[in-house]
């Protein structure tokens, strides 16, 4: 069972205040802004990555909000917000008709076995942009395979992941994260990164099916 993300907001700023650009470390030729919120901060991420392979635009706000949509300030926060900056209004709205994209086609969470309250990411990035790229320490354009579960969940399921496939572990978000969850970026070849995700799903399958085993 898919499990996919609401966007809950997208707005343009066309030409950015001068005290904000400066707040937001704006390169000079950064004028504009696109702002969204989404109730997946994972998904939010991985759609925000995207649009930075597809237009002129870079990311330089991204952040979960803790506790996670069902606590969230108000109607439109969700779980995430992410903020990305191009030279004109045109390429920012071209990035966030990227970000919509992915959100409602290519990214999405999974029922673990069924169970919407029981869900996990295995989400495999052929060719990750740059701000996944700049997390992850690799070079634009490498495979990522990206992965979240529950805190006890991720953790066996990294390590099933890492043990099934030629893949290094770039990133760690150890659990607890902002929303109790927790996973991490692997990057190798995109063969490797989709079985690596095929063995943490497994794990953490197996582990829903088996929560007092040892």
């Amino acid at each position: 069972m898919k499990i996919h993300a609401d966007i809950l907001s997208m707005q343009v700023i066309p030409n950015v205040s001068p005290e904000l650009a400066e707040k937001f470390e704006l390169k000079p030729y950064q004028r504009s802004l696109g702002l969204m919120t989404t109730t997946i901060d994972d998904i939010g991420y991985t759609a925000i990555d995207a649009a930075t392979k597809h237009s002129d635009v870079e990311v330089v706000y991204a952040k979960s909000f803790y506790a996670g949509a069902a606590y969230s300030s108000g109607p439109l926060s969700g779980e995430f917000i992410g903020i990305i900056a191009g030279p004109s209004p045109e390429e920012v709205k071209s990035g966030l008709d990227t970000i919509r994209i992915t959100i409602e086609h290519e990214a999405y969470f999974e029922a673990i076995n069924g169970n919407p309250d029981h869900a996990l990411y295995a989400h495999t990035i052929s060719s990750c942009g740059s701000y996944l790229a700049d997390m992850a320490n690799i070079p634009v354009g490498q495979s990522i395979a990206y992965l979240i579960a529950p805190p006890l969940e991720a953790i066996i399921g990294l390590d099933a992941a890492l043990k099934a496939a030629d893949v290094t572990l770039c990133e760690l978000y150890a659990p607890p994260s902002e929303t109790n969850f927790g996973g991490g970026l692997l990057t190798g070849s995109q063969s490797s990164c989709e079985a690596a995700a095929d063995a943490f799903r497994e794990a953490v399958q197996n582990m829903a099916d088996h929560p007092l085993s040892y």
